[in-house]
């Protein structure tokens, strides 16, 4: 006997009332893209549950593929049997036995077949008791106990499970649209992009490069961020924008304390019109409010004034600390540390307004015509998939 299933089960989308179809197609679809790699595993859907078919295949790696998929609230190794007394006892036997660190269990049984001869409270006291008499140093806690042993009578099987593993929660990706992630070399814009698809949001990124003040390294620094968002949805395309004009004539034409706000109009300037042409409804930044000059509340006043996209902000209200951990949590801290250097770091003004006004913010662009070097930056992007679901057998503990 082996555990031949991991069953999932939601969490937010039961609230979903007659939509929650699509969310579960469009989960089980997820799922069957994320465990391409393993050719025997098999996805199904049974009324509130979907399931895992492991047909032979270690079930550990394959539980953390699953961990990594939005919308699956937890997950748990199960075994499936024949709705028989004797063969449900040699399953929960054997589900305890492979929970060392079982000191304490309780059973819950679940009858949603209530044609089962035996009642979810006797069945309760049967296995509790086959489980006592066959194992030495357990004893029941109905409390607190180490390990919880479940058993899930449904129409044609019985299920039974004896650990829950926590799932990514939020909604499967895809279900909410698209949006397009401004992804820098930093820590905070992957972090972003991450909570962003855990509301179900499909990404799309977007990049200033100037080279040769940015290098080639810098580049694939990004590019490597986008690989590993990529891992908790589909894959990203990354648009690469040769930024380098653009700042230069910053540089050269506007007041220096402006200039950092002025830079990020134009970063808001051309990624709506690429979203507009993507269909893209949305732009997405790793902001957190008043941690440097641009992201002042009067810097976003000012420089969301030069788009009518809405603008999602998920660190809005973290702090730094925060968003390192989340980081560190996702794999994408150690990328963002290499010491390469984006273009949001070069021409830095010594002095950036803290309290920019669309005022003067308007004059000192109404002086110099952006148009032109606008258009030539986005017919000049370059289009990079990233995609390692398929590529990386990856480490994985637990999402938020």
């Amino acid at each position: 006997m082996e555990f031949d299933h991991i069953l999932i089960r939601y969490g937010e989308m039961f609230i979903k009332g007659k939509n929650r179809r699509k969310f579960e197609s469009k989960l089980q679809s997820n799922l069957i893209k994320k465990l391409k790699e393993f050719p025997s595993v098999r996805v199904s859907k049974k009324r509130e549950r979907m399931y895992v078919l492991l047909n032979g295949t270690d079930p550990h790696p394959v539980m953390k593929k699953c961990q990594q998929v939005f919308g699956i609230h937890t997950l748990s190794f199960a075994i499936k049997v024949n709705k028989s007394e004797e063969e449900i006892k040699q399953a929960a036997l054997y589900a305890i036995n492979d929970a060392p660190e079982a000191r304490t269990f309780k059973v819950s049984s679940k009858r949603a077949d209530k044609d089962f001869p035996i009642g979810s409270q006797d069945l309760n006291h049967i296995i509790g008791g086959y489980v006592l008499s066959n194992t030495e140093g357990i004893t029941v806690d109905v409390h607190n106990p180490d390990v919880e042993l479940k058993v899930e009578l449904r129409n044609g099987a019985a299920y039974i499970t004896a650990k829950d593993y926590p799932g990514a929660g939020g909604l499967p990706v895809g279900t909410s649209g698209k949006s397009l992630l401004l992804l820098s070399g930093g820590i905070d814009s992957p972090v972003a992009g991450f909570l962003t698809m855990k509301r179900g949001v499909e990404l799309e990124a977007i990049h200033f490069h100037s080279p040769p003040y940015t290098s080639e390294r810098a580049k694939q620094k990004v590019l490597d961020l986008a690989g590993e968002l990529s891992k908790y949805g589909t894959k990203v395309k990354v648009h690469i924008i040769p930024f380098t004009n653009i700042q230069q004539k910053i540089h050269r034409e506007m007041p220096e304390g402006y200039s950092m706000t002025i830079m990020r109009r134009m970063m808001m300037r051309i990624s709506e019109q690429l979203a507009d042409r993507e269909g893209i409804l949305s732009l997405n930044t790793g902001e957190s409010l008043g941690q440097v000059a641009s992201q002042t509340m009067e810097s976003m006043n000012t420089i969301n004034e030069v788009t009518n996209l809405p603008i999602l902000r998920p660190l809005a209200a973290m702090d730094k600390l925060e968003i390192i951990e989340v980081s560190r949590k996702i794999g994408t801290y150690n990328i963002s540390v290499l010491p390469y250097e984006d273009c949001c770091t070069i021409f830095v003004p010594k002095a950036p307004k803290t309290k920019p006004t669309r005022e003067k913010a308007n004059f000192y662009e109404s002086k110099v015509d952006f148009s032109q070097d606008i258009a030539e930056a986005i017919n000049q992007s370059v289009v990079v998939e990233m995609d390692r679901n398929q590529t990386e057998k990856d480490e994985f503990d637990e999402l938020l």
